[in-house]
């Protein structure tokens, strides 16, 4: 009898996993659907009509996401393009991904030249700080690099990736001095 309890237990916490691993391989693949019909549908528009500058975002964005970096290029440059006079909080993000693409890419200067952009139209833009202090260290710039990471404290003191980018730029310093 005891014997057969525990192997109840057994298939029980059996199918009990199964069932959670089921659950999130199938969100997985809807989600996964989800965006190849997204990408799909915006592709299709946008080789034969012009687009809005958000359509023009959300595709380079989702070719962000999958690491085709040349042709979010593309998509993210139509974006700025297409953007109306009002939307400069907009222009600031696809900046940030645009100088994001570069930096994948390696071309750092083009990535410090879109972010600075992004910086200027929203000098709050503690993403965009983060990603030019990075873009510098990339650069060997680090007293630049320092300076954004300790910008993008002041704004979000609890903004964990300049805290550690900053120590760590720190540390690196410290070891050379010596």
């Amino acid at each position: 009898m005891e014997n057969s309890n525990l192997l109840l237990i057994y298939l029980a916490t059996l199918l009990a996993l199964l069932g959670v691993a089921s659950f999130f391989v199938l969100r997985q693949v809807f989600k996964t659907r989800r965006i190849e019909n997204t990408l799909s549908r915006l592709q299709t528009k946008l080789t034969k009509e012009k687009g809005t500058s958000q359509e023009y975002y959300e595709l380079g964005s989702l070719l962000l996401d999958k690491k085709l970096f040349t042709q979010s290029t593309i998509y993210l440059q139509q974006a700025l393009k297409n953007l109306d006079k009002e939307e400069t909080e907009n222009a600031a993000l696809i900046h940030n991904a645009l100088g994001y693409t570069y930096f994948a890419q390696e071309q750092y200067d083009l990535a410090i030249r879109n972010y600075k952009e992004a910086l200027k139209i929203a000098p709050d833009y503690v993403t965009a700080l983060n990603n030019l202090g990075h873009s510098y260290e990339k650069k060997q710039l680090t007293s630049q690099a320092l300076e954004m990471y300790e910008e993008a404290m002041k704004l979000d003191p609890k903004n964990t990736t300049a805290k550690r980018r900053y120590e760590s730029l720190k540390k690196r310093i410290v070891a050379a001095e010596k």
